[in-house]
Order: C-alpha cells, then structure tokens, then sequence
C-alpha cells in the first residue's frame, strides 16, 4: 500500500510533518506534469502565484494540457513591473483563458498613488517595508479574499540562494500549503520546454534578461553568472519576501507607517 493512499481528497488541513514527508517522497520520483495532476487532484484551496517568470509560464502551460478547469492565478502588481511584463500577462490571459486575479498595494491604483502615500524610492529607504507592502500583504489579502490554502510557485532548487534546498510541496509558517512543481528542473530543461511547446515570454529574455522582477532591482545577467544574478544585484538578498516567515515580515513593517518611512527618506 502506498504511504500516501490514506490521504483524503482534497488533502484535510492541517498537514503532519509525517504526511509532509511521504508526499515530498511520492512527488520526488513524479514528472512535473505528474506533480502538478497530483495537485489538481489532492491540494485544497488550489491557486497559482505567478510574477510571469519562465518557470511559472511553463506550469501555466502544462496546466492547461491537464485540466480544462486549471488553477486561476494570482498576479502581484508591485506598480514596478516591466511593460513588457504587463504586456505579457494579457498574452498568457487571452491565450490560455485563464483567470488572473489581479492585487496592489493596499490603496494604491496606480504609481502615483502609491509614492503619493510612501514616497519615491521605498525600496531605497526601507526595503523590508517595501517587500512587505507591495508583495507581502497584497499577497495575505488575496489569500484571504479568495479563500486560497495552496499554492502553485515557479521556484527551483536549481535557482541557488534560499531556494537549494527546495522541496516539491512545503508549508509555510501560516500554514499555507507551496507546491514547487519544477523543483528539480534546471535552466536549459525550462527553456527547451519553451520552445518546444511555443509558450508566451517575457520579450526581455530576448535582450539579455532571464529572471524578471520589478524594473528597479532587475538588470540583465552576464555570460557565465547565475539565472538570478540579475535580482537585486550587489545585495545579499535572494528573495522578495513572499517566501520569508509571514510573521517576522509582518513584524518588522508593523511600524513603518507612510508618514514614518516617507519622512525618513
């Protein structure tokens, strides 16, 4: 009997370490496709969070082929995004007819709302509250409105820094189930896939770029250096804080007001 047949579907919430683990063991030896069919099938409260990268268009894609019903999406507008990037979300929306569930800052509609509130170059003076407010809670609130308790990232272990040691399916400190299909999948695999399946990208991978963020802290990568040495180049910094400890984020911005942060720029 497999160490997972007990499992209900959706799987009951919350997760055991020891269930946890025997469904990281299942899922190892699983293609992506097969992790992801898995998922439609076992995972709960299922959406897929994606900033368009090359990895997340490629779950898109394949989750169109399982599913006439794939996850809906969630899109984090920063308000920083590349046109190029805005440009490609209504490519993969027409394309796929999927639903993208758009989320802002809170209050914020446009750019200049939001340094109308926080003033310009957040991300300069205080990029703990930046990461929290552009990404951190917009992504809780959506979480909360849509009743969401898994989801489907674009991450790979193969993408170095916090991600090494990245398992198929984790939970977070909130209890948030993060399911990491192409978790073993390098670089050249998820290029070929591109290719060979005419999946919509990013026209800036076309010009040097390769992991694509906010215009602000995104440069292009050189010959030779890591997929994410274009982020957040020069800084110690691997991630943008949706996949810290939800608590610690939150505690750290919990007194950063506009007018605070705003005034000490």
């Amino acid at each position: 009997m497999s160490p997972i047949s007990h499992l209900s579907k959706p799987l009951g919430l919350p997760l055991s370490a020891e269930d946890l683990d025997a469904i990281n063991a299942h899922l190892s030896d699983l293609t992506p496709e097969d992790i992801l069919a898995w998922a439609v099938e076992y995972l709960p409260g299922l959406y897929q969070t994606t900033a368009f990268g090359l990895t997340g268009l490629v779950a898109i894609d394949m989750l169109s082929k399982l599913t006439k019903t794939p996850p809906p999406l969630i899109f984090l507008d920063t308000q920083y995004h590349f046109k190029e990037t805005y440009e490609l979300v209504e490519e993969v929306e027409k394309k796929y007819g999927v639903k993208v569930n758009v989320f802002k800052p809170e209050g914020c509609e446009n750019v200049e709302k939001f340094e109308g509130k926080w003033g310009e170059k957040l991300w300069e003076r205080d990029e703990g509250t930046y990461d929290f407010v552009v990404k951190v809670e917009p992504a809780r609130r959506a979480y909360e409105q849509l009743g969401v308790k898994s989801v489907i990232t674009g991450r790979r272990a193969s993408q170095g820094g916090d991600r090494s040691t990245l398992k198929p399916l984790e939970v977070d400190s909130t209890g948030l189930l993060k399911l990491n299909p192409l978790w073993a999948w390098t670089f050249p695999f998820v290029e070929w896939y591109m290719t060979s399946n005419n999946v919509p990208k990013n026209r800036l991978l076309d010009q040097g770029y390769r992991s694509i963020g906010d215009w602000h802290s995104t440069s292009k990568v050189e010959e030779g250096e890591d997929e994410r040495a274009g982020r957040w180049k020069g800084r110690e910094k691997t991630e943008c804080g949706l996949h810290k400890d939800y608590f610690e984020m939150k505690a750290e911005a919990k007194d950063a007001t506009p007018a605070t942060v705003t005034a000490t720029g």
